[in-house]
């Protein structure tokens, strides 16, 4: 009995480390790749960089600096109106009563059936009706109120699971509701909020698909789009190098946000499956 329990242990991390290693070789061959040239490339695909080629970092930062900028930026902004707005609609969804609140909650989850391709072309005529075409507000409207469905629905989850005495108690106190909010639920909601704000920076910063149609000047554009320039010479050929070093190079700011974040993430995620 204990040999067939250590046996399958033993078949568990064999299978993870296995996974493990298979998921970082794409990592790898693009690290390889970014060192090198193509005539590397081509001759000896699996070897390594000879000579090491450090200036294709230095030409792709030169390239997708600004819009690495740009795509920070622009999805932080987005980000924190996301947790502000959803934040305080989940609070007033979960812990005040008014007529009609489970109906318009009710058709705020539904809004999660709709795929985002089928509001695609509306949206942009919308945006381009309002004159709003290679600006920013063509990214951030869009990107805060597309991320409130879910965000409302997490928050509202977490808060209707927090002890009423809590807010009533701070009522009987004189608090108003903002101050309740303020006060006693952004503190404890803090980890779901973390959570929801790294989703959403991560899904905006790599969006392709919205910045690619309402973006048009190369000085507004976003770094998922710019991307697709790097590396392009004269001929139209791609120096394969230097794409994959600017594909690492805008790799970086999201290992910082995740590395600073990752201990809230986590705590948010259990959490609110705990909750939920």
């Amino acid at each position: 009995m204990y040999k067939s329990s250590k046996i399958s242990k033993l078949s568990v991390w064999f299978v993870l480390i296995l996974l493990g290693i298979l998921t970082y070789i794409p990592i790898v061959i693009m690290l390889s790749m970014s060192f090198r040239n193509n005539g590397q490339i081509y001759s000896d695909f699996w070897g390594l960089p000879s000579p090491w080629i450090w200036k294709n970092y230095k030409e792709a930062f030169e390239g997708i600096g600004r819009s690495i900028f740009n795509s920070v930026f622009v999805s932080g902004i987005a980000t924190i109106g996301v947790v502000f707005l959803s934040s305080l609609s989940g609070y007033v969804f979960a812990r005040l009563q008014f007529p009609g609140r489970n109906f318009f909650y009710l058709l705020i989850l539904s809004l999660m059936m709709i795929p985002g391709v089928l509001t695609l072309m509306p949206l942009y005529a919308q945006i381009s009706g309002y004159g709003l075409l290679n600006t920013w507000w063509a990214l951030l409207l869009p990107w805060i109120a597309g991320g409130q469905v879910f965000g409302i629905i997490l928050c509202r989850t977490f808060l209707e699971a927090l002890p009423n005495e809590l807010f009533e108690c701070s009522r009987i106190d004189g608090a108003t509701e903002f101050t309740n909010y303020w006060r006693i639920a952004v503190p404890l909601t803090m980890p779901i909020l973390i959570t929801l704000a790294v989703m959403n920076m991560i899904g905006n910063y790599n969006d392709f698909i919205w910045p690619l149609l309402t973006i048009s000047g190369e000085k507004l554009q976003m770094v998922t789009v710019q991307l697709q320039k790097i590396g392009v010479d004269s001929s139209n050929n791609v120096q394969y190098g230097q794409r994959m070093a600017a594909y690492i190079i805008s790799c970086l700011p999201l290992l910082v946000l995740f590395s600073f974040g990752m201990k809230y993430y986590v705590s948010g995620v259990t959490s609110g499956a705990v909750k939920g």
